[in-house]
């Protein structure tokens, strides 16, 4: 008993201790952003080439037309926009039709790729290879279909493309669940708007950006032939990691643009939102399993878990709870500082059950440990080392 009481201590302090120091690592980083993009919303968009914005859709979804009706309304001189969907009857490109009959002066175009071919299993990039092969501008936005975006939004991206020697520009989103949307998407999205925030806010600020974030994208047409082009990226779940680790490498200049999109997500229950985020947590494992494996030092409530065990077993119930309650302020101020310098109107909502999602999130990475099957589309693939999809059986 007294060593099993000792390793619960040991434990629950060495948690404690990098998952404050992780937290203190976020409120710089924070800070940081913060006062980038502050600086930068007052800078000028003078830097206005024509651009094509590339949306692949597949099926719609609750709240997506009014995603696709923030893209008609852009304040840009020059764009086009292009869908694509596998066959034509695809719900999501006549919805896309539908919302262009109503901005005939926007130049839009809607393209079908059928189904994606052997060995290229990311669908997604499947539909891009289209849209590259029939976009008149060499400078592109891509934007999935569950974006929401302002009216500045491709004044403000195409920024990042103004030096020559960027190749790629993303940014962070803020997680949305719609209206009336159960716990489970709530908790979803703010770990969207946190979880994933915190950790590229603090990657950013030690060794600069070498990723990308595949919710939206400022790019150019050389930079997807560079990497290997859409063959290459298609045999990767998580390409948009892979486009912008590669061009990095390379010395291709991959920022992290300040403007903030919104992310919808949808109202799911719990198991299945839980088996989607699942699903990117076992894509980060294997797209970056070292920074994946050190991950699990960054959760707070975890290690507040075990030492309110420790102290309920070791007879210090008034420091066991004292302790759950320091790592609970601990996540409310890594919450609460990156939802507030990301313009976040609802900040405190979030904050208030990021707890909740800190750990849930853990949940998750140790989920993410369990196997290398995963469950998309109706359909099981495997993730193999790197990043790569197989064939499902």
């Amino acid at each position: 008993m007294h060593i099993l009481l000792k390793t619960l201590f040991y434990v629950a302090v060495t948690g404690s201790i990098t998952s404050s120091i992780y937290c203190g690592m976020v409120l710089v980083a924070a800070v940081r952003f913060g006062l980038r993009r502050r600086r930068e919303i007052n800078e000028p968009t003078d830097f206005l080439p024509p651009i094509s914005v590339m949306k692949p859709l597949h099926g719609t979804e609750p709240g997506m037309e009014r995603n696709l009706e923030t893209f008609f309304e852009q304040d840009y001189p020059d764009f086009e926009l292009l869908f694509c969907a596998r066959q034509e009857t695809d719900e999501g490109l006549q919805l896309a039709r539908k919302v262009g009959a109503r901005f005939p002066w926007v130049n839009a175009k809607y393209e079908t790729c059928g189904e994606p071919m052997p060995k290229f299993h990311n669908a997604k990039v499947y539909s891009l290879a289209k849209l590259d092969s029939v976009a008149k501008n060499d400078d592109y936005i891509t934007a999935d279909a569950d974006v929401r975006v302002q009216p500045d939004y491709l004044r403000r991206m195409v920024q990042n493309l103004k030096d020559p020697h960027v190749g790629l520009a993303s940014c962070v989103y803020l997680g949305t669940a719609h209206e009336g949307a159960g716990l489970a998407s709530k908790l979803d999205a703010v770990g969207k708007s946190v979880e994933m925030t915190s950790g590229v806010l603090v990657a950013d600020m030690i060794e600069g950006t070498k990723f990308a974030l595949g919710a939206t994208m400022a790019t150019r047409r050389k930079s997807f032939q560079a990497v290997g082009g859409f063959d290459e990226l298609g045999q990767f779940y998580a390409d948009d990691f892979v486009l912008g680790n590669r061009l990095a490498a390379q010395g291709t200049g991959v920022q992290l643009a300040t403007h903030v999109i919104r992310l919808m997500v949808q109202d799911s229950p719990f198991w299945l939102s839980f088996r989607n985020q699942l699903r990117w947590m076992q894509s980060t494992r294997r797209s970056r399993p070292w920074g994946h494996l050190g991950s699990g030092l960054t959760f707070a409530v975890p290690f507040g878990l075990v030492g309110l065990v420790w102290g309920l077993a070791s007879g210090h119930v008034a420091l066991g709870f004292a302790w759950l309650f320091a790592m609970v302020v601990n996540r409310w101020l890594q919450a609460g500082s990156i939802l507030i310098v990301m313009g976040d109107p609802g900040w405190w909502r979030g904050t208030l059950i990021y707890p909740m999602r800190d750990f849930l999130g853990w949940m998750l990475w140790v989920g993410s440990y369990g196997g290398e099957n995963f469950y998309y589309r109706g359909k099981v693939y495997k993730l193999k080392e790197g990043g790569r999809v197989e064939s499902p059986e």
